[in-house]
């Protein structure tokens, strides 16, 4: 790629309180070895009530990129996007979430992998990282198979084609092409998108040279909070693209599933303690192989916090499916989602 022929770049930030995290990701942005006078930020805050917005106006005196800060009413990530993308002036549009450090070359690789492969979307492994001891397991099982199984941007270091990517580069035609998000997926919604893009033909590429630190979780509750939704919005995204789905993904909600009958024979049947202690035993004993595997690569440390952390992850996500199911079960037959037209957003500075 030519010095002279940089392609204008657009990058969005669908944010709420951020306050912890906002002012390192910003600064990762401004450190980007791709030329500044052909960037721009734009951000979509979801009525933060912490120190957010404060933070982002005195960090805007440090910038030679020009940001531009949009209210976000409904506070959720698509309905941010869906506001920052008809406004965004670039060839290309790169997604940053606000929990993420970007390297210095990472605008530079998303534009040159656009570029060069023509591909519809691009992105880079999702690095784990953990600000406290159960923070840092989190990490170590996000970023294992047993974890999450076959999703690739969580732990592939290959140059390939996936169904989905960390983030996301775009050129500008795909939105022209798949439409906007879908607004009523409060998660899940880049791989609603994603699957759009591969409905139509287009291809999504995980590229090892993009590279950032993503800051998981933090506290159990937390991270029950966030797979419990993934769990529970996975559920529109099976009704509205059944191909979407993978057999990881009905994984936990079939073990959840068991568990739950088999409490529920227990006290009907002498013998219902049976299929309970045979179906939490062979899940502990994987469970702690994974984890000591682990723990003898990456530290002892680790084994008190891991299996606490898969179970987590997988009992949340399994038992969100589940609710999920009951609560949509009406709308089988509704495939439509709130996929707006492009709609400009209001200022609010």
């Amino acid at each position: 790629m030519s010095s002279m022929n940089y392609p204008d770049v657009s990058i969005l930030l669908p944010i709420r309180n951020e306050q912890t995290y906002i002012a390192d990701c910003l600064r990762a942005i401004f450190r980007q070895d791709y030329p500044h006078e052909k960037m721009e930020i734009l951000i979509a805050d979801g009525n933060s009530t912490d120190e957010t917005l404060s933070i982002i106006n005195r960090l805007s005196a440090e910038s030679s990129i020009p940001i531009s800060v949009l209210n976000n009413p409904h506070r959720i990530v698509p309905t941010g996007l869906n506001i920052l993308i008809p406004l965004a002036k670039g060839e290309a549009i790169i997604r940053v979430d606000g929990h993420t450090v970007l390297s210095t070359d990472y605008i530079r690789q998303c534009v040159m992998a656009l570029e060069e492969t023509c591909v519809e979307n691009v992105g880079g492994r999702m690095n784990a990282i953990g600000t406290t001891t159960f923070g840092r397991a989190v990490a170590e099982a996000t970023s294992h198979p047993f974890g999450i199984g076959d999703s690739k941007f969580h732990y592939s270091d290959k140059l390939e084609e996936v169904d989905s990517v960390y983030m996301g580069a775009w050129p500008r035609r795909v939105f022209e092409k798949t439409g906007l998000f879908d607004e009523e997926l409060v998660r899940n919604q880049d791989d609603e998108f994603n699957y759009r893009i591969r409905k139509s033909g287009g291809k999504i590429l995980l590229c090892p040279l993009i590279k950032s630190l993503y800051t998981v979780r933090s506290t159990p509750a937390a991270l029950w909070k966030q797979y419990f939704q993934y769990g529970y919005w996975k559920v529109r995204v099976l009704q509205k693209h059944p191909r979407q789905m993978s057999l990881r993904q009905f994984v936990p909600p079939v073990f959840v599933l068991s568990i739950i009958l088999s409490m529920l024979m227990t006290p009907v049947f002498s013998w219902g303690w049976i299929p309970l202690v045979i179906i939490l035993g062979l899940y502990l004993i994987v469970n702690l192989g994974v984890s000591i595997s682990i723990a003898a690569k990456r530290g002892w440390k680790y084994l008190v916090s891991l299996p606490a952390a898969f179970s987590i992850i997988h009992i949340s996500y399994g038992l969100g499916f589940v609710v999920g199911l009951l609560k949509f079960a009406n709308r089988w037959h509704d495939k439509t989602g709130l996929v707006p037209q492009n709609q400009p957003g209001e200022p609010t500075n």
